[in-house]
């Protein structure tokens, strides 16, 4: 069963395995867990030491660029005062990566194996099983 780089998009943009795409990325209770391996398949999720960062990265990139310069922008050309803009970007800030803690891991496991699919299991077997042919 192999699985292919649209694959690997479509289950990272609906929080799926990227393996075997079950539902199985976070636990049913605790926003900001993530679960260590997929019940389905046993794909380990935190691939090592600082993989944590890629969702921080990409949490960050999206508050600041996506949130926090279009606000700044507001207020440089005088469609929000001074005191508004400082309140709707902290509280951006604050809320907004805690609204997209679970959608930033699963895209940063799409991304992940989309640049390296030979590192899913269900790719690694049947690579291995081509190389004994």
């Amino acid at each position: 069963m192999n699985v292919n780089r649209g694959q690997i998009v479509a289950r990272g943009l609906a929080n799926r395995c990227p393996n075997c795409g079950a539902p199985t990325l976070f636990p049913p209770a605790g926003i900001l867990r993530v679960n260590r391996r997929c019940a389905n398949c046993g794909l380990r999720f935190d691939r090592g030491e600082g993989f944590f960062l890629g969702p921080f990265v990409i949490n960050y990139g999206v508050t600041a660029f996506g949130f926090v310069v279009p606000l700044m922008l507001c207020y440089f050309f005088h469609i929000l005062s001074g005191p508004a803009t400082l309140i709707l970007a902290g509280l951006g800030a604050v809320g907004l990566p805690l609204l997209l803690y679970r959608r930033s891991w699963s895209w940063w496991l799409m991304v992940y194996f989309y640049f390296l699919p030979q590192k899913l299991p269900y790719n690694h077997d049947e690579l291995r099983e081509d190389e004994e042919e």
